[in-house]
């Protein structure tokens, strides 16, 4: 019965292959997606308004026979079909805009319900209302006295058509939809049949009903999740054993006793939880979460020194070419005393030297190499890897994550992220995962002063920056285009830099750096600025992430209103990494609330968590997290912020049943073997589970 639930959305009564077309376009491509294809919101079209009571700007549902009906065309030829509906208590004018056709549609004499917002021209009126011809015998309405869905929309697809042809998909197909839950289970949780919920979910009968199918919706969609996370981070359990590496860490160790500061607490913690993991017949595979300038970095190299110790190859892939170029600078630096080999391998090492690093690589010659997505290109092949870190692993997407940890049997894995949220969410997004968290900034930095200024105070924030650059520190200028848009009326670096160079700071030295440039350009641009040849960089996004420059104290961001709150947080911690006092100037003038709220949330606050918390509620769990990133696809019902509690339960409950069966080879679990595989078997390479 489940297969017609496959069937090309195209043979459902009403849509056709044009109309499916449309429907591609909103991800709706089988029956199945149809039938899941859930209400954004609600219309009460339980009551009938009287047409004497009617007000200006209010939405109407409205009954009453028709009086009369006529064609008309505007001063510029546009057809308008109008009519007059009286209920007895008055008559309302409706009319619609190049629809000629309801001329033979709407029969004067007959009975409608009419539904729209009251607007008024010269008098009372409804423009292009929705409408519903009263049947005889008193028959139900489809589209008024109830609650009607509102659906999301594309160009060429309205709501009436889309209610109808979902309203049939559900006579004909509802019955095909197996149920997904046990009986046991379902009595347990207190939740409605399956069908029911589907139903309701599209048409429900008042809020109680609503929120008993968005309830077994919901857990449906966490419950799946949470069995693919236990899944997934069960079979990495009982994988085969990894390298065997030894306690005994003589490199590591002196590294850590040659370091130029003290660790924090939450190093220490962190760097024992990783030799730990490292140490044990498992494969590692832990997520590093750290706010910006809390040392993660420190924590990878010692992961990666433990592995080295070892007699194994470490690698660190980063996003960028220049984070992964000042990895190795760093990397190199603080372990040639060590007498450590450290390559960097990006698209831009090319010819006889890349030839000569992959050859020495494979012969392991090679400890350490840093690197990015170039790093798992065919022909990289190690000799024997057993650690990897992925520095900011939220800008890899799932494959490419999965094809580094192939070049290496069963090698460790750390993955790094910057972006801090709930330790919650943390198991809901990255549940397969074991998590270590950095919640203690190194002692004696300075807080960075935050302040967001309007575009007439941009002569002061550049006076300011002169008067830095005399007392020896260095500033970023940062703009969101590298060239003029005709779009958005937002200043491009390339352009600024001129201006800036010439009229601006004309007695200081300034470098440009932005994403078209070779990476060679890139470097050496970073190079001059990190070795004072340059006083002010101007730049993009590009030194977002990681960018080390101990002597810049100054951040400048203009249209600070274009970037986004983990942006503006990741640039706002390029500056403040030495003892010195730190500014960050927000030069914005945002024209939305949305926009409005996240400088005064980067102005505000400086805690990472804080703003990641602030982050989620602005912008919704989607896109924070980036579903292609992290492996997970968009979630139909549920909300994992607002319906944390009910993730929370379906954590407990999926977990309670991989305890009792954790093949799932009850074949009352039959339905939610096949639901799983279809929607996470690829993702999270579970193979054929049961």
């Amino acid at each position: 019965m489940r297969s017609v639930l496959h069937n090309d959305v195209q043979y459902v009564k009403g849509v056709g292959p044009r109309r499916a077309t449309l429907f591609g376009r909103l991800d709706v491509r089988t029956v199945e997606d149809l039938l899941y294809y859930f209400p954004r919101d609600y219309q009460d079209r339980r009551h009938f308004t009287p047409i004497a009571a009617l007000e200006e700007g209010e939405f109407a549902v409205i009954k009453g026979e028709v009086l009369a009906t006529g064609l008309s065309k505007t001063k510029k030829g546009k057809k308008v079909f109008r009519l007059i509906v009286d209920d007895g208590s008055g008559r309302l004018p409706c009319l619609w805009f190049n629809q000629a056709y309801l001329d033979n549609v709407i029969k004067q004499g007959e009975e409608y319900v009419f539904t729209g917002k009251v607007q008024r021209y010269q008098t009372l009126q409804m423009a292009n209302p929705e409408f519903e011809r009263l049947k005889e015998g008193g028959e139900e309405l489809s589209q008024a006295g109830r609650i009607v869905p509102l659906y999301p929309l594309t160009e060429g697809l309205n709501q009436k058509a889309l209610r109808t042809i979902i309203k049939q998909a559900l006579d004909q197909y509802l019955p095909s939809v197996p149920e997904l839950l046990p009986d046991d289970l379902r009595a347990r949780w207190q939740v409605i049949p399956l069908d029911e919920a589907i139903r309701t979910i599209h048409y429900p009968a008042d809020r109680e009903a609503l929120k008993a199918a968005r309830k077994r919706l919901i857990l449906d969609e966490f419950f799946i999740l949470q069995l693919a996370l236990g899944l997934k981070r069960e079979r990495r359990a009982s994988q085969a054993e990894s390298l065997p590496h030894s306690p005994v860490t003589p490199l590591r160790d002196r590294y850590i006793a040659e370091l130029p500061f003290n660790l924090t607490g939450a190093q220490r913690r962190v760097i024992r939880e990783i030799k730990e993991d490292m140490t044990t017949a498992r494969a590692m595979n832990r997520l590093l979460q750290g706010d910006v300038g809390s040392g993660k970095t420190v924590v990878a190299v010692c992961a990666l020194l433990t592995t080295v110790d070892n007699g194994y190859q470490g690698a660190i892939m980063a996003p960028t070419e220049i984070l992964a170029a000042q990895h190795y600078e760093n990397i190199q630096r603080e372990l040639a005393p060590l007498g450590l080999k450290t390559v960097l391998l990006t698209g831009g090492v090319k010819g006889a030297e890349r030839k000569r690093i992959l050859r020495e690589i494979e012969e392991g010659t090679i400890q350490i190499v840093a690197g990015t997505h170039a790093l798992i290109q065919k022909k990289v092949a190690f000799k024997q890897l057993g650690m990897i870190v992925i520095d900011e692993q939220h800008k890899f997407g799932v494959r490419q994550r999965s094809e580094l940890r192939k070049k290496g049997f069963q090698p460790h894995v750390l993955v790094m992220t910057a972006t801090p949220i709930p330790r919650t969410l943390t198991l809901t997004v990255y549940g397969d995962l074991d998590v270590s968290i950095l919640d203690e900034m190194p002692p004696g930095r300075e807080k960075v002063k935050t302040y967001w200024i309007g575009p007439e105070r941009l002569n002061r924030a550049y006076a300011f920056i002169r008067e830095q650059a005399a007392q020896g520190g260095q500033a970023f200028i940062i703009y969101p285009l590298v060239e003029e848009s005709e779009v958005l009326e937002v200043k491009a670096a390339t352009e600024m830099f001129e201006h800036l160079k010439r009229r601006i700071f004309p007695g200081l030295s300034l470098g440009l750096v932005h994403g078209r440039m070779t990476a060679g350009e890139k470097q050496r641009a970073m190079d001059d600025f990190r070795r004072k040849k340059t006083m002010i960089l101007v730049s993009t996004v590009v030194v977002e992430i990681g960018i080390d420059m101990p002597d810049a104290t100054v951040m400048l961001i203009e249209n600070a209103e274009r970037f986004g709150l983990a942006q503006l947080h990741q640039l706002r911690g390029r500056v403040g990494r030495s003892r010195r006092q730190a500014y960050c100037i927000l030069q914005g003038n945002p024209r939305t609330e949305d926009a409005r709220r996240r400088l005064q949330v980067i102005k505000s606050i400086d805690d990472g968590f804080l703003i990641a918390r602030e982050d989620l509620e602005i912008r919704g769990p989607g896109e924070f997290f980036g579903t292609q990133q992290t492996g997970l696809p968009e979630l139909r019902m549920g909300n994992i912020i607002a319906d944390i509690r009910l993730m929370e339960f379906a954590r407990r409950q999926a977990f309670k049943l991989l305890e009792r069966d954790p093949a799932l080879k009850d074949p009352e679990l039959s339905t939610i073997r096949r639901r799983l595989m279809e929607r996470y078997g690829d993702r999270f390479e579970l193979g054929d589970v049961g």
